[in-house]
């Protein structure tokens, strides 16, 4: 069978270099995204460079019904999916939480936890031995924030990554009889442009030099340890978090 990864929020970030890698790796790569088509077909020109197959798919991982639709057009055109990288996510401008207004709130929780939540319930679904699947592989994105408890301005945000972090080791331990292995990792301050989306002026050239190794990470560093947890050098690993922090 192809090896098939589907990535949520696969068009930017971490998110687009587990696909580039994903694809150098030996899979056929299922590209989600949420308003960037130009940004999700050029990771897939670069899948298709890498000599695998690529599409792209704009879906709201919110949406219980999209997600199915997502699932179900990624096996009629690649074929099922072995492994799933649960990445999309958002960040609000930093804030106190008492100035926060509940729209934004709820915005972050839905994007940062309930749609993680739906999109890990279909792949399940899908890849159960018990319900007629092969197995898999799932990675769940979280975030350091939620061992920093949301220091800084942060906390809807750290409270829906911890909610990643139960799902990760919960659902990991539920389905470890069913062929599928669940895995989490929580990046640090990775130099991607959600950055900017926080309100902090320049927050990588600030805050890089007071990470222990004294600088942030990048997508490509956190993309390798996804795609090991995804293969077979990771086989008796699941129902666990690991930190890419730099020691933060």
């Amino acid at each position: 069978m192809a090896k098939v990864l589907l990535v949520t929020g696969g068009s930017r970030g971490i998110g687009a270099a587990v696909c580039r890698l994903g694809a150098r790796e030996g899979y056929d790569v299922a590209i989600n995204y949420a308003g960037r088509a130009d940004a999700a077909e050029q990771v897939a020109a670069d899948v298709r460079a890498a000599g695998r197959r690529a599409v792209t798919i704009k879906a709201d991982v919110v949406d219980d019904v999209a997600v199915a639709a997502m699932f179900d057009q990624v096996t009629a055109e690649l074929g099922p999916v072995s492994a799933f990288v649960s990445n999309a996510g958002v960040i609000h401008k930093a804030s106190p939480l008492a100035d926060l207004p509940v729209s934004e709130i709820r915005r972050v929780v839905d994007i940062d936890l309930t749609a993680h939540l739906i999109c890990c319930r279909e792949a399940v679904r899908r890849m159960s031995n018990k319900r007629g699947g092969q197995g898999g592989a799932i990675v769940l994105i979280s975030s350091m924030a939620s061992e920093l408890y949301g220091l800084g301005g942060f906390l809807p945000y750290a409270a829906a990554k911890g909610g990643i972090d139960v799902l990760t080791v919960g659902l990991g331990k539920e389905v470890a009889s069913e062929g599928i292995r669940v895995t989490g990792l929580r990046p640090g301050l990775i130099d991607t442009d959600i950055q900017i989306d926080t309100g902090i002026d320049d927050r990588i050239a600030r805050f890089g030099p007071t990470v222990p190794l004294g600088r942030s990470g990048t997508a490509d560093e956190v993309a390798e340890s996804v795609l090991w947890l995804l293969s077979d050098k990771a086989s008796y690993v699941t129902a666990t978090l690991y930190n890419i922090s730099g020691g933060r």
